[in-house]
Order: structure tokens, then C-alpha cells, then sequence
């Protein structure tokens, strides 16, 4: 009997999800049916009255008609299957004019929020930060790797696009090192092949990295974090705190990911002192074995152990 109720059970969750599934992936609805689509809206405000077009774009006609030209002209923006170099624009003037949220410009253009969102990032390829991975040094350089939370670390660059992928990382520097070092380091090493942005690309990176071509940092000295942005009385009134919450908003993406890296891979918060086992010419040095009574995970770091470590990294670096 409760072998027949546990398999009706499992039939029943089975087609619970079949079910789900074509809802949501093989019968649509139609969400977005409006007749005025986002080219008619654009067309209206250019050929409407001319105020009305100022007021929405912040630009006259003749301004926002000369934009798009040279957008189209040097080729930073090209019309695609369902979106125009105007729409485009429009779309990019509204969130960031008059701080509107993507899920309203998609319904008003009658376009998917991806669709938007991709247009909205059309020239940032991604984003740069540096996270502190722990990590487990000889007793000697404990010093420099030990970071501000007294945990022994090492500072890893990291690249992302928005598709949830590290498209670069860099690691190995101490806790203790800048990360406007570690980033300098990183560009000026050809060996590491860092992901270059084309002409016209940038990567959004924190207010401690350099403000160099391809790489845009946010103003210092405003306001920057989305929780600072938080509530009715919070909202961005200057032109520079408005750059800096939409600019957080697309570099919150790789702070994101690294949670969830982390969460996914506890050992990169707390990494287990591992026994070195070195091995130079003839002489093999081990930890010394754990007690089958004993839990203890560190290594030896008596007087001994330390001069034969020395010793192995004098033979290394030779």
C-alpha cells in the first residue's frame, strides 16, 4: 500500500511539472500586445509637438536626430531585426534621464526586459573586481597575505560578462596588495592575455581602479551603493549620483557572482591548512603524520620545519 501511494505520489509531481513546463515554455501568452510599438511611440514624439520631445528625450529634434546619425555613421550602433538605432537610443535617453525602470520601457516599446536590458549595456562588455579567496602560505609570508580581516588571503582579479561567466581571472597576488595594483599588474603582463575591450567597449570597474581608456569607474565622492539609493527620499537627483546608481546597478552583476562562487565552493572562504609536500633532488619533506587520535589539520611549523622550507624555496628560486 505505500509503495502504490509513493509511486501515485512521484506520477502526480511528474505531471505537475509536465504540465508547468508547457505553460511556460510551449504554450506563450503573448505578454507585450499593444498596438503602438516602440518605433510608432518614437516616430510620434519626433513628428510631434516639439516641447513634448524635449521634455521625454531632453533633447530637441534636430539634437536627437544628429545623434543617432552619428551613432549610425561611425558605426557604434546599428538597427537590428527588431530594434532600431532610434529606438535604441530613446530607450537609453528615458532610464537614464529620467530614471525609469526597464520593466517600464519594455512595455512601453512593447520589447522583452533582455532585449532592453541588452541595449541599455549595448557597449559594456562586462565587469572587473577583485575578491579575496582564502588561501594557506608558508609561516614566513603569512604577513603579506594576511588582509584588513586578519584571514589569510590572496586577492584574485576577475572579469565577468553578463551571462553569468568569468571571462578572466587572475590570481596569486597577497591579501594585502591594492587592487588597482593587482589590476596594473594584469595589463601590463602580455603573458596573461587579459580580455582587451575593442573600440568602443569598456568594463565598469570601482572608483579604486584608474580611469583609463576602456575602463569606466564611477564619480568619487557621491553617493554609489544600491542600498544608499534605497526608499522615496533616496532617490539620485545630481546627473553624477544618477551615473552612479545605474553604473552600480551593472557592476553589481560580478559582486553577485562571486557570492554565489563562494556559496557554491565553501573552501574558497575557509581554505584547510594542507600538508606541503616538497621534493628537491634526493630529499623529500613531509609534513609530519597526524595522530590517529588527533583532528588537528595544521602542519609543523617548529624551528626545524621553517629552515627546511627556506631551504626548498632557496632551491626553487635558483
Amino acid at each position: 500500500m505505500d509503495d502504490n501511494s509513493t509511486s501515485n505520489g512521484s506520477l502526480y509531481e511528474s505531471t505537475s511539472y509536465s504540465k508547468r513546463y508547457e505553460e511556460i515554455f510551449l504554450c506563450k501568452t503573448p505578454q507585450r500586445t499593444s498596438m503602438l510599438s516602440g518605433a510608432q511611440f518614437v516616430r510620434d514624439m519626433i513628428e510631434g509637438h516639439p516641447q513634448t520631445c524635449y521634455e521625454l528625450f531632453r533633447m530637441d529634434k534636430e539634437t536627437f536626430m544628429n545623434l543617432c546619425d552619428h551613432l549610425k555613421r561611425h558605426e557604434n550602433l546599428q538597427d537590428t531585426q527588431f530594434v532600431t538605432v532610434e529606438e535604441a537610443v530613446t530607450m537609453f535617453l528615458l532610464i537614464v534621464g529620467h530614471n525609469v525602470r526597464m520593466r517600464v520601457v519594455a512595455n512601453r516599446f512593447q520589447h522583452s526586459t533582455k532585449t532592453v536590458a541588452r541595449h541599455f549595456k549595448e557597449d559594456c562588455i562586462g565587469a572587473i573586481d577583485g575578491t579575496h579567496i582564502s588561501a594557506w602560505v608558508l609561516a614566513d609570508r603569512q604577513t603579506s597575505f594576511r588582509g584588513r580581516k586578519t584571514i589569510i588571503t590572496q586577492n584574485v582579479m576577475c572579469a565577468c560578462d553578463f551571462d553569468m561567466m568569468f571571462t578572466f581571472v587572475y590570481a596569486s597576488w597577497e591579501g594585502t596588495a591594492n587592487d588597482a595594483r593587482v589590476f596594473l599588474d594584469a595589463l601590463t603582463r602580455p603573458e596573461v592575455n587579459f580580455p582587451w575591450p575593442s573600440e568602443g567597449k569598456y568594463y565598469v570597474v570601482d572608483s579604486g581602479y584608474p580611469c583609463i581608456s576602456g575602463f569606466l569607474p564611477p564619480y568619487r565622492g557621491e553617493r554609489y551603493h544600491l542600498q544608499e539609493y534605497r526608499g522615496r527620499r533616496n532617490q539620485p537627483i545630481r546627473y553624477k549620483e544618477l551615473f552612479n546608481y545605474r553604473h552600480s546597478s551593472l557592476r553589481n552583476i560580478i559582486e553577485s557572482y562571486f557570492g554565489v562562487l563562494k556559496t557554491r565552493f565553501p573552501i574558497l572562504r575557509m581554505m584547510p591548512c594542507y600538508k606541503p609536500k616538497y621534493e628537491v633532488e634526493d630529499l623529500s619533506i613531509e609534513g609530519e603524520e597526524e595522530s590517529t587520535s588527533s583532528t588537528n589539520h595544521s602542519i609543523d611549523l617548529s624551528d626545524e620545519s621553517a629552515r627546511l622550507s627556506r631551504l626548498v624555496e632557496i632551491k626553487l628560486l635558483k
